[in-house]
């Protein structure tokens, strides 16, 4: 860890900037000119693709679900947060067709599919993702956890991206249970759930993304943090800006691109384009830019509190000494600059973008 000799990349199968970067090949021109080449964690085999959930590796950017996130900032991992994304993704409570369950207060009493723990809590995000998710759907109805009943299914860790991405087969946790009837209801999220919800049959009883209160899903992905090694920031912050400065290009390229960012969600996502079109919908390509805006963190720390109150943490984090807010606003200014040279005119950036852009410590 003395010098980087590489950039890592990880994130999780869903949709990114980050990721529309690195498709494009833009990650890797803007450190091709530092000498640097450009990896993606998973294809390094096991012993590196353990750092997705630990991050202790100096040259890596973790864009992801922010359980891993979290849970490695608690158990002290030096990490700091550079960029927060929220994007709706098809988060829904599942259950068989002619069930009785038709909104959120007929889960009374239902059986609820939980994923056991994993081996340690960030590889526990299964657990976690469908605990608040079902919480998020009971207070719609006037409901507490208390008034269902858990079921422990087992939690098969998404595959993501890298060797065996597009080999290996992944059944949403309770998938399988609730078609056999040993479970009532299934948090699901993302496209391959909303796939695998149709090959079974299944309906949406609580559409989670309805609901005008954001804080009703927030979850696993919502919102998602974008990482890096304290030292890495500390003793090549040019990097770091490199990095957001690509991202926010590919969000910008995101906004007039939807068809081509549907191919490569369909692609990240192992998912049909059915499917893609039902898990993000609506103009979700136009807010792919990270910011660091006082809502996400409000939001990020609704998530923090519940992990904390239900295990998945082993200390509280304190998200105002995690944020790093100068890379992104610089990376804005770079970006901004390069299109006033060049003539071009970019998009009008969003309130919450033009507050990350603003917010320097």
């Amino acid at each position: 860890m003395s010098s980087i000799d590489k950039i890592w990349y990880t994130r999780c199968p869903v949709p990114t900037a980050s990721g529309l970067a690195h498709n494009q090949g833009w990650l890797a021109e803007e450190f091709q000119v530092a000498g640097l080449d450009v990896g993606i964690l998973q294809d390094a085999g096991p012993e590196l693709a353990e750092h997705h959930f630990d991050h202790q590796l100096l040259g890596l950017f973790r864009e992801g679900g922010n359980v891993p996130a979290l849970a490695a900032r608690s158990a002290g991992a030096p990490t700091r947060l550079i960029g927060l994304t929220w994007i709706e993704e098809w988060q829904s409570i599942l259950v068989r067709a002619g069930s009785g369950i038709l909104g959120a207060a007929d889960l009374a009493g239902a059986r609820v599919a939980l994923p056991a723990w994993a081996e340690t809590r960030a590889r526990s995000f299964p657990r976690a993702m469908a605990l608040h998710g079902i919480k998020g759907a009971l207070s719609q109805g006037g409901l507490t956890l208390d008034d269902v009943t858990f079921v422990e299914v087992t939690a098969q860790l998404s595959p993501s991206v890298g060797r065996d991405a597009g080999v290996r087969a992944f059944s949403w946790p309770g998938i399988a249970e609730l078609a056999r009837g040993e479970v009532d209801a299934v948090y699901a999220k993302g496209a391959r759930a909303a796939e695998q919800a149709k090959e079974i049959g299944a309906v949406v009883a609580v559409d989670l993304d309805a609901h005008p209160d954001r804080r009703t899903r927030v979850n696993n992905g919502t919102p998602r943090p974008i990482t890096v090694h304290e030292r890495l920031l500390d003793e090549y912050p040019d990097l770091v800006i490199g990095f957001l400065t690509q991202t926010l290009r590919a969000a910008d390229w995101a906004r007039d691109n939807l068809d081509r960012v549907r191919e490569i969600l369909a692609g990240e996502t192992r998912s049909g384009a059915d499917a893609v079109a039902t898990a993000y919908r609506g103009d979700f390509h136009h807010s792919l830019h990270p910011d660091l805006s006082r809502e996400r963190l409000d939001l990020l720390r609704i998530q923090k509190d519940f992990l904390l109150v239900h295990g998945f943490l082993d200390a509280d984090v304190d998200l105002d000494a995690w944020v790093a807010r100068e890379p992104l606003a610089l990376a804005r200014e770079r970006l901004d600059t390069s299109a006033a040279q060049s003539g071009q005119q970019g998009p009008a950036l969003s309130d919450s973008s033009t507050a990350a852009a603003g917010a320097v410590a």
